[in-house]
C-alpha cells in the first residue's frame, strides 16, 4: 500500500472493469472445493498447499478486494482514512495484496450499542488493506471450516441462516415426547477472550497472517492498546475463527452425555441451547463438560445469563420466543424484537418531519420487510398484523403534526389509498422512478408476508463438496448457485482432488 501504487493506479481502471468475475468466482470455487475435498480425505498437507495456491491467484485477490469494495462497510475506513473508490485503485490494490512484508496496521476502535441493554459493544475496524487481506485468507479457511464443522452449527456459515436454528429447535422439541428441558447457555465475552495459542495451535491457516491479525492491537483515543487475547469484532475472518473455536462443543456434550437420549446441541456462532429429559442432566453433566471445553480456550459461561428452563417456561433464542402451551410448541417473534422494529421506525419518522412521502418510505420500507422476512418462517400473523397496526398509528401522529389544520378525511384522501378490493389503508405517495416517470411508492405492510415452514439443511450438507452439487440445486439455493452447481458438477463427475 505504498505511494507508488496508488500513483500508478490511475492507468487501471479500465482493466478492472475488463476483469470477468464469473471466470474469477469459478477459479475460486473450484480451489476451494479440492480443498474440502482434501480435508475430508484427511490429507492435510495437500489442503494446506492448494490453500497456498488460492491466496496467491489473483482471482482470489480480485473477489477479496471486490468483497471489501462493495459490502456495507466499503465507505467506512479504518486508522488510515482511506477507502478504495475508484476502479483504477481497486485494480492496483488487487495487484499489491502479497503476503511478502505484509504488517497489519491497527484496528480503529468504536463503540456501537448493545441490543435491549444500555452497554456498548467495541468494534474494531481495520484498514481497507488489512479486510482485502482478511477476506483473501477467509477464502482459504472457510472450507477448512466448513468440512470440519458441527452439523448443527448454523452461524456464520454459507448457506445456512438462524432460520435453520429455529427449525431445529421446532424439530427436536414439538413432540410430546421430546426433551423439556433447556440449558440456554451465554458465552462471557466470546470474541474479546478467545485464546490466541489454542487458535495458533488448531487453525489450519497460515501461521503468520493469523498472527498479524490478532496481535494487531488497536487505537482509541490517540493512544495505542495491545491485544494479547480475543479476535477482533468488525474482522472479516474473525467469524470463521470463532466458529473453529467452537466446534466440537456438540462431540464433549455428546460424549459427556453418552447412553442418554434426546439431547441436542443447536449453536449459532457464539449463542447456542442443549435440550435434555431433565435439569439434572443439564447441571451435572452437559455443564461441567462445556465448561471445561470453553476453559480450554481462554472462554467461560456468563452465571447470570445461562439458565436452565422448562419448555412450558418458554425460552428466547436469536430474537424467538420459543414455548409450549397446553403440549403445543409455538415460535413467535419475542416481544424484544417487536419492540426494537418498532423503535426503529418510530425513531425514522421522527426523524423526516418535513421530508417527502416517498422518501420516508424508501427509509422504512427496507427496515420493515428485513424483520418480517427474518420471521416470516414461524407463528407470526398477528404479530405481524399487531407491528402493522402499531405502524399506522405513528404515522397518523406524523400526519397529524404536519397538517394540524386539516380534517380526517382530507389527510386519508391525501396520504392513503385501497389496493384491490380488500386492502385499504395503504399509506403512499405519488413520486417518480428513475426515469422521472409518475410512480406510486407504498409502504411495505408486514402482514403481507406469507407465513411459509422453512425447511432446514441437512446437517451433513457440505456447498464445497460435489456430492451435495444437486442438493443445493433443488434447494434454489440463489447465491452463486450457477457458479457452483456447474464447477461441482464437473468435479463430481472427474472426481478430481
Amino acid at each position: 500500500m505504498t505511494a507508488e501504487v496508488y500513483a500508478g493506479a490511475s492507468s487501471a481502471g479500465q482493466q478492472w472493469h475488463d476483469i470477468n468475475s464469473y471466470a474469477m468466482e469459478q477459479q475460486v470455487f473450484r480451489l476451494q472445493t479440492r480443498i474440502a475435498k482434501a480435508i475430508k480425505a484427511g490429507r492435510y498437507s495437500k489442503a494446506k498447499a492448494l490453500q497456498w495456491i488460492l491466496v496467491h491467484s489473483f482471482a482470489a485477490k480480485y473477489l477479496a478486494v471486490l468483497r471489501v469494495t462493495q459490502n456495507k462497510g466499503k465507505n467506512t475506513p479504518g486508522i488510515d482514512g482511506i477507502c478504495w473508490k475508484t476502479p483504477s485503485i481497486k485494480y492496483a490494490m488487487t495487484n499489491s495484496l502479497t503476503r511478502r512484508g505484509y504488517k497489519s496496521q491497527p484496528l480503529r476502535r468504536i463503540y456501537i450499542p448493545k441490543k435491549n441493554s444500555n452497554k456498548n459493544r467495541p468494534l474494531g475496524i481495520p484498514a481497507m488493506f488489512d479486510r482485502a487481506m482478511q477476506a483473501l485468507y477467509a477464502q482459504a479457511l472457510s472450507p477448512v471450516a466448513e468440512t470440519l464443522g458441527d452439523p448443527n452449527s448454523f452461524g456464520f456459515r454459507p448457506k445456512r441462516s438462524a432460520a435453520d436454528a429455529i427449525e431445529q429447535c421446532f424439530n427436536v422439541l414439538c413432540r410430546k415426547v421430546s426433551s423439556q428441558w433447556v440449558l440456554e447457555a451465554d458465552i462471557k465475552g466470546c470474541f474479546d477472550n478467545i485464546s490466541h495459542d489454542w487458535l495458533m495451535e488448531n487453525v489450519q491457516t497460515d501461521k503468520h497472517m493469523m498472527a498479524q491479525w490478532l496481535k494487531c492491537g488497536f487505537m482509541e483515543n490517540d493512544l495505542f492498546h495491545s491485544t494479547s487475547a480475543g479476535t477482533p469484532q468488525g474482522g472479516i475472518i474473525s467469524p470463521i475463527y470463532s466458529n473453529m473455536v467452537l466446534d466440537g462443543l456438540e462431540a464433549v456434550i455428546k460424549e459427556a452425555t453418552k447412553g442418554l437420549t434426546k439431547i441436542h446441541v443447536i449453536r449459532y456462532a457464539d449463542d447456542f441451547i442443549v435440550t435434555a429429559e431433565t435439569p439434572e442432566i443439564l447441571e451435572e453433566r452437559v455443564k461441567p463438560a462445556v465448561e471445561a471445553f470453553l476453559q480450554a480456550r481462554g472462554l467461560s459461561l456468563s452465571e447470570e445469563k445461562t439458565h436452565i428452563t422448562h419448555i412450558d417456561t418458554g425460552f428466547k433464542f436469536l430474537g424467538f420466543n420459543i414455548r409450549k402451551y397446553k403440549g403445543k410448541l409455538l415460535i413467535k417473534p419475542d416481544k424484544s424484537s417487536v419492540k426494537s422494529v418498532l423503535d426503529k421506525v418510530r425513531e425514522i419518522i421522527k426523524s423526516y418531519p418535513t421530508a417527502k412521502t416517498e422518501n420516508l418510505i424508501r427509509q422504512l420500507n427496507p427496515v420493515i420487510r428485513g424483520w418480517t422476512n427474518y420471521f416470516r418462517y414461524v407463528v407470526s400473523s398477528k404479530v405481524f398484523s399487531t407491528v402493522d397496526s402499531q405502524i399506522f398509528h405513528m404515522l397518523m401522529k406524523w400526519i397529524d403534526r404536519r397538517h394540524p389544520q386539516k380534517n380526517h378525511l382530507w389527510k386519508h384522501r391525501r396520504y392513503f389509498t385501497t389496493v384491490g378490493l380488500l386492502s385499504r389503508w395503504n399509506f403512499f405517495a405519488i413520486g417518480k422512478d428513475r426515469q422521472g416517470k409518475a410512480k406510486a411508492h407504498f409502504l411495505f405492510k408486514a402482514a403481507s408476508t406469507p407465513i411459509k415452514r422453512h425447511v432446514k439443511i441437512r446437517k451433513e450438507a457440505i456447498p464445497f463438496l460435489p456430492e451435495f452439487a444437486q442438493y443445493f440445486l433443488k434447494r434454489g439455493e440463489k447465491s452463486k448457485s450457477k457458479i457452483e452447481m456447474e464447477v461441482l458438477s464437473l468435479l463430481s463427475v472427474h472426481c478430481w482432488t
